[in-house]
């Protein structure tokens, strides 16, 4: 049986790649899986997963993505017709805050519902491979929001992406490969800040992006609920989750994001059970915050996220905005899933320039001339401490081991040259092209790999090297 499937994948990927061509994301005509790399096959093991959570290869699937958690989730349609869970990919990288995307530059990676088409699919990117989650949706331009080019790609570097690992990207990448092959013309993209938790809407209840979050909060319970894919809809700038038109209407609904909404009711069966369940949350939050749940401290100065997954493989490693790890838990012994490269840079709080500590300094012998010399040193001694120390996270170090201890095994961070980042030169095309990476799976069913020879990073295991950054077939994300 999974023979079967994988040799119809690969003939029917074959009879893609030499007929069917798809508008990429540089608008180049490319092909879903024109290439080894986006062509590679689903792992026997994730496959014998299917099928015993009775689902088929090519069943559509569904994407959730958690700022918080550092999460991605694939869910896939069971033959009972509802979704279930697959598989949970930790996140390697997210940059931005907690919040949606406004504008370009902002370094936010997107919030909201997107629909991910065969032509957002990217067998070429220079992130070994990706798709576009493409923000910005009607609801985001009906606000003015700004911004392109926001992938979920490889590299585990982010500028508004959320990024993975080469071999997470490259087992993400075919399950939606199949799904389309399968006939699903688009698969969602549910982005969020964190789960939709009672907790974590208590704890984050001060925050101003608070009305969005409960505006997303009714598609993620409408899912929660139905375990379907909820319709999506805007109008008056606003999302419309699961619309059907009124009984006895004469025309098919017509939603516009701009402008005001049509007639419509959502049914009952739907209606009833997330009302129900908006109840039972609300009631929560309400407790929690009567028991003075503390309010979530909010860290402009740090930059995204990272899985703990990785922050313990990672000297200095932090996991930034992510959930940090938990007591009891041992993630710095688990095996990352995928390659980290040397270039990974973890979230971490920013520290004052020296020019940025002369300009406050001068404010404050402007502000309070009649102040001493020592008074002032002093000042900026404490300023200096806060602005160094106050911002910094705990660091998990872990400790060498004895030669007669048995050896750990092999590290996945890769140590290799620093490369520019494409980000400089957007159209720059690889002259080479890098070698195939295991999927997650394959390489979880594989045995630990033998320490590698070489240079090591200080305080990590034995590395393994990984490909240059220019050895990408292309710049776009």
């Amino acid at each position: 049986m999974i023979d079967r499937t994988l040799v119809r994948a690969l003939v029917t990927s074959v009879a893609l790649a030499t007929g069917v061509m798809l508008a990429g994301c540089n608008s180049d005509e490319i092909s879903l899986a024109n290439n080894a790399k986006a062509n590679q096959p689903v792992s026997p093991k994730l496959i014998a997963e299917m099928q015993a959570k009775d689902m088929d290869l090519q069943a559509p699937m569904l994407v959730r993505l958690f700022k918080q958690e550092a999460e991605l989730e694939v869910w896939k349609q069971t033959r009972s017709g509802q979704f279930a869970l697959l598989k949970t990919y930790p996140i390697c990288r997210w940059s931005g805050d907690l919040g949606p995307k406004v504008r370009e530059g902002d370094r936010q990676a997107p919030e909201g519902f997107y629909n991910i088409t065969p032509a957002q699919m990217n067998p070429q990117s220079a992130y070994y491979l990706s798709f576009n989650t493409g923000y910005p949706n009607a609801f985001d331009k009906a606000l003015g929001r700004t911004g392109s080019q926001l992938m979920v790609h490889g590299d585990c570097s982010s500028r508004g992406c959320y990024a993975m690992t080469d071999e997470q990207i490259a087992e993400i990448y075919s399950l939606g490969r199949e799904s389309f092959f399968g006939g699903q013309r688009a698969f969602q993209l549910q982005a969020y800040p964190f789960k939709m938790t009672p907790v974590n809407m208590a704890k984050h209840r001060d925050n101003p992006n608070m009305p969005f979050w409960k505006m997303i909060k009714e598609g993620y319970d409408h899912f929660e609920v139905t375990r379907q894919e909820p319709k999506v809809e805007f109008c008056e700038a606003k999302y419309v989750f699961d619309p059907a038109a009124p009984p006895n209407a004469s025309r098919p609904l017509a939603f516009n994001a701009a402008a005001k909404c049509p007639a419509y009711v959502i049914p009952s069966e739907i209606a009833d059970a997330v009302r129900q369940k908006q109840r039972q949350d609300d009631v929560k939050t309400a407790e929690l915050v009567a028991k003075g749940i503390p309010v979530a401290q909010r860290r402009p100065d740090i930059d995204g996220g990272m899985n703990r997954i990785f922050a313990s493989k990672i000297p200095d490693g932090a996991t930034g905005l992510s959930e940090p790890d938990a007591p009891g838990l041992q993630t710095a012994f688990a095996r990352a899933p995928g390659t980290i490269p040397a270039h990974v840079n973890p979230p971490k709080a920013t520290v004052a320039t020296a020019s940025e500590e002369a300009e406050q300094l001068a404010n404050s012998r402007a502000a309070s001339p009649s102040q001493g010399l020592l008074n002032n040193l002093a000042q900026k001694s404490s300023s200096e401490t806060t602005a160094t120390t106050a911002p910094a996270k705990p660091k998990l170090v872990v400790a060498p081991k004895p030669a007669s201890e048995p050896a750990r095994p092999a590290s996945v961070v890769a140590v290799k040259p620093p490369a520019a980042k494409p980000g400089s030169a957007p159209h720059q095309v690889a002259a080479a092209r890098p070698p195939l990476k295991p999927s997650v799976s394959s390489a979880d069913a594989a045995a630990p790999s033998a320490p590698a020879r070489g240079g090591t990073l200080s305080g990590a295991q034995p590395v393994v090297s990984a490909n240059s950054f220019e050895n990408r077939f292309s710049a776009m994300r």
